[in-house]
């Protein structure tokens, strides 16, 4: 185990999901978002860290057959399951450092909340960015968020690469499509706000 799976399994294990900064309920904007991209039900829909979000339960609820969630923690993943209970069978779960991570097979749609922007070296990021480009089909769909260049600076004791709107779209404006490109606020369970870039992609054909 890595540093960084022994301070986020430390994170999981002193913290309940409804006080982690990044709690939602509902996640509305990452949902419709989806919504927009209308994946058929059969898609291969992928969270990269998802840990306990409520997303996968979500998808799954909403009826999509072939979800996959990855995330550095055990201990993330072992509260969603636990939390879903029989449901957590129709979900994939893998445990991996996304910066390393490597699918072995390919994506209708790609979905990042907050993993990336934890990424702050080089060769991480190009790590990360060269295997969603070679994981996402033809056409398929990206949907990143991360801090804006107005949002925090560091996150649960760890720095962060913010990034701004235009920022994000260049990282993929080769090879995709942008589809849309907003900041948005996210309210923490503590009543803090913190300051998001929302973008979602589809893949050139």
């Amino acid at each position: 185990m890595n540093e960084n799976q022994q301070h986020w399994d430390k994170v999981y294990s002193e913290k309940p999901p409804t006080e982690v900064s990044w709690y939602e309920p509902m996640p509305e904007i990452s949902l419709n978002l989806i919504d927009e991209c209308k994946p058929a039900k059969d898609a291969s829909i992928i969270d990269i860290g998802g840990g306990d979000s409520f997303l996968a339960e979500f998808l799954v609820s909403k009826g999509y057959e072939d979800v996959t969630v990855v995330d550095i923690s055990q201990n993330a993943i072992e509260r969603a399951k636990e939390r879903m209970c029989e449901k957590a069978d129709q979900v994939t779960w893998i445990v991996a450092d996304a910066a390393e991570f490597k699918p072995d097979k390919k994506f209708d749609l790609w979905h990042d909340r907050a993993a990336f922007h934890f990424l702050t070296d080089k060769v991480q990021q190009e790590n990360y960015l060269n295997t969603l480009f070679e994981a996402v089909k033809p056409g398929g769909f990206v949907i990143m968020s991360t801090f804006s260049d107005k949002g925090p600076e560091t996150c649960s004791g760890l720095k962060v690469q913010r990034y701004s709107v235009g920022e994000m779209q260049k990282l993929f404006e080769e090879e995709f499509n942008v589809l849309s490109g907003k900041t948005v606020d996210h309210t923490t369970p503590s009543g803090d706000t913190q300051n998001f870039t929302v973008c979602s992609f589809q893949r050139k054909e």
